[in-house]
C-alpha cells in the first residue's frame, strides 16, 4: 500500500479508537510498558520522547520517572489521541510535558534533543519502521538510548484472527506486516541496521484478561487498530464479525470471560557517544 494512504488510515483509525483505548487496553498492556521501562532505565532529569504516545500511558509514567528536572515530549499521528493526552496532562498538572501530532518519518526536533526515546506498541504500525528508527536515533543525544516494544509472534497472539475477520468484509489496510517485527530477531536486526549499538531484546508471554464477551469484542473492534473499518460496518455485518471473532477465541474462554494469550518483544539500543 502507498505509505501516504496507510498513514491516513492509521490517523483516522486511531481517532476512532481514542475514546475506548484506555478502557479496553490500559490494563492489558501494562506488562509491555513495564518491560519497556525496565529496558529504558529512565533517570531523574532526563529528556524523554514518547513516539506513538496515544493517550499517554507511557508518557505519564516517564514524567514520574524523570521528575521535575526532566521533561517528556509525546508525538502521535492521531489528533484525538493528542487532544486526549493534553487534557490529562493538564488535569495532572504536568508542566514539563508537551504533546504534538507528528509523523514518525520526520520528527520536528533538532538532532540530539533527547536522552531516551520510547515507542510502545507503535512501531509495527509504521509503513517504514527502518526510517522511524533512524529518526529516533537522530534525535537522541550521543550516549542516549532507544527502547521499543511490539507484539510478538502471530502464533502466540490468540487475538490475531481479528485482522482477517475484518479484512474479509472491508479492506482495512491497518498493517499488512503487523507481526513482522515480533518475528524472530526482526526488531533487533532493524535497530542494528538503523545504527544502534549494544542492541538487546527480551520476549514476554502474557495473558489478556477479559471478564465478559462484550469486553473482548470491545477491545478487538472498538479500541484498537481496526476501529475505523469496524465503524463502516452496518449492524448485520458487525454481528457477523463479532460472532466470528468470538469463535476464534473460543479456546481461551474461562467461565464468563476470556484469557487470551499474547506476546511482547522489547528491544533497546544506544547511540554511541562518538556518534554526532
Amino acid at each position: 500500500m502507498e505509505p501516504k494512504l496507510q498513514r491516513r488510515i492509521q490517523r483516522y483509525g486511531w481517532d476512532k479508537a481514542a475514546a475506548a483505548y484506555d478502557r479496553y487496553w490500559g490494563r492489558q498492556i501494562e506488562p509491555a510498558h513495564r518491560l519497556l521501562f525496565d529496558a529504558a532505565a529512565l533517570r531523574p532529569g532526563e529528556r524523554v520522547l514518547d513516539i506513538a504516545c496515544g493517550t499517554g500511558l507511557v508518557s505519564f509514567a516517564a514524567a514520574e520517572a524523570v521528575g521535575d528536572r526532566g521533561s517528556v515530549s509525546g508525538t502521535d499521528i492521531s489528533e484525538e489521541m493528542v487532544e486526549s493526552v493534553r487534557r490529562e496532562a493538564a488535569r495532572r498538572g504536568l508542566e514539563r510535558t508537551e504533546f504534538r501530532r507528528m509523523d514518525d518519518r520526520e520528527l520536528a526536533f533538532v538532532d540530539g534533543s533527547f536522552d531516551a526515546v520510547l515507542c510502545a506498541l507503535g512501531l509495527m504500525y509504521f509503513p517504514d519502521p527502518a526510517l522511524a528508527l533512524r529518526e529516533m536515533k537522530r534525535v537522541l543525544a550521543p550516549g542516549g538510548r532507544a527502547a521499543a516494544v511490539v507484539w510478538g509472534e502471530r502464533s502466540r497472539c490468540g487475538w490475531a484472527e481479528i485482522f482477517p475477520i475484518v479484512d474479509s468484509r472491508v479492506r482495512s489496510d491497518v498493517c499488512p506486516l503487523f507481526f513482522r517485527l515480533g518475528t524472530g530477531d526482526s526488531l533487533v536486526d532493524e535497530m542494528k541496521q538503523a545504527g544502534f549499538a549494544s542492541v538487546g531484546a527480551l520476549r514476554l508471554a502474557t495473558i489478556l484478561r477479559y471478564e465478559t464477551e462484550e469486553d473482548a469484542c470491545g477491545a478487538a473492534f472498538e479500541g484498537g487498530p481496526v476501529a475505523l473499518a469496524y465503524s463502516r460496518f452496518d449492524e448485520k455485518v458487525r454481528r457477523e464479525a463479532r460472532l466470528e471473532y468470538i469463535e476464534s477465541i473460543r479456546p481461551y474462554k474461562n467461565g464468563s470471560g476470556y484469557r487470551i494469550p499474547g506476546e511482547f518483544v522489547v528491544a533497546c539500543g544506544t547511540k554511541e557517544k562518538n556518534d554526532v
